[in-house]
């Protein structure tokens, strides 16, 4: 006679007083969701709440009248930053800057990463990722004030060695727009790299040492093995970075250019953050600058979808 062979279903042991279902899975797992509340706290108070705010963008808002009181003009501001006189300047500058942090930025922690990896004497590897970690935790104003240091024509270290090695007239490299991208990649490198190192090297801990073995008794070479095992392994993690930093693209730090923006430079330094903060902080254009804002916060998601979507197309996971 033919037996059901089929294993039954494991019952889970049931806490004590837990409600059945989800909920019984919400209180197993009660303090792991606790720990989330000051995450999705600081999300929703930071970033959600204020998007009430974005109306302004379709509003000529007087601070007296509110939300309620302003007149709507529906895309009137808009017009006028597509139209006006500083949207192709803050265009080419921004993507102009961004384009230079595609080329000389993203890859920078992935060559580092590979770098370290390799480094098989462990002391050497660690006293190297620390000094790397350290300008993660500076300040953009300390940042700024080291570059004045090292590179203004009046009291610039680096400046006056400059000059006395190539000799000339001496360069004010602070404050001449031809150098005012060079200065702010080279920020940029100096203090992003190390930290994002991490992402890599964490990539790189998980990728499996028997490839490497299959591929030496095959006759690979070390640059072999970078290139036909490393590298692969770590793809998926360079495709989601790629991803994210596209969303990013618009988005420049505020804090970095300001800081290095002065009369003389301010044609080449101008973005779309800065020129928010002046037309709305300095001039009070608030609905304006919100419609700035708003303009690059959808370029910016629609640059994340776009990317997400070519990477599935070229047999990427994606992001999502």
């Amino acid at each position: 006679m033919a037996t059901d062979l089929a294993t039954p279903p494991v019952k889970t042991a049931r806490t004590p007083g837990s409600p059945p279902g989800v909920a019984r899975r919400l209180w197993r797992f009660r303090w792991l969701y606790l720990m989330l509340v000051p995450g999705l706290a600081y999300f929703l108070v930071f970033k959600y709440v204020p998007m009430r705010g974005l109306q302004i963008a379709f509003q000529d808002f007087i601070p007296f009248l509110g939300y309620n009181g302003s007149e709507w003009v529906g895309f009137k501001h808009f017009v006028d930053l597509f139209t006006g006189p500083d949207f192709n300047r803050l265009m080419y500058n921004t993507l102009f800057l961004a384009l230079l942090n595609i080329i000389f930025v993203f890859p920078a922690p992935i060559i580092v990463a590979l770098m370290l990896n390799e480094l098989r004497i462990n002391i050497l590897k660690r006293s190297v990722q620390s000094l790397i970690y350290i300008p993660h935790f500076l300040s953009w104003t300390i940042v700024a004030s080291l570059t004045y240091i090292l590179f203004s024509v009046d009291y610039g270290v680096i400046a006056g060695w400059i000059h006395e090695v190539v000799g000339g007239t001496k360069v004010d490299y602070v404050a001449q727009p031809e150098w005012f991208r060079p200065v702010i990649i080279l920020q940029t490198l100096w203090k992003t790299t190390g930290w994002t190192t991490i992402i890599y090297l964490a990539a790189l801990a998980g990728v499996n040492h028997d490839l490497y073995e299959a591929a030496r008794m095959d006759g690979a070479g070390r640059w072999r093995q970078l290139w036909h095992v490393t590298l692969p392994a770590i793809r998926p993690t360079i495709v989601v970075m790629a991803i994210l930093m596209s969303g990013n693209l618009l988005d420049m730090s505020f804090e970095q250019i300001w800081l290095m923006t002065n009369n003389l430079n301010r044609a080449t330094a101008d973005v779309f953050d800065t020129f928010v903060y002046y037309v709305g902080i300095n001039q009070g254009a608030y609905s304006y600058a919100t419609a700035v804002g708003l303009f690059k916060g959808v370029a910016g998601v629609l640059l994340i979808f776009g990317s997400n979507w070519l990477a599935k197309r070229l047999g990427q996971r994606g992001l999502f």
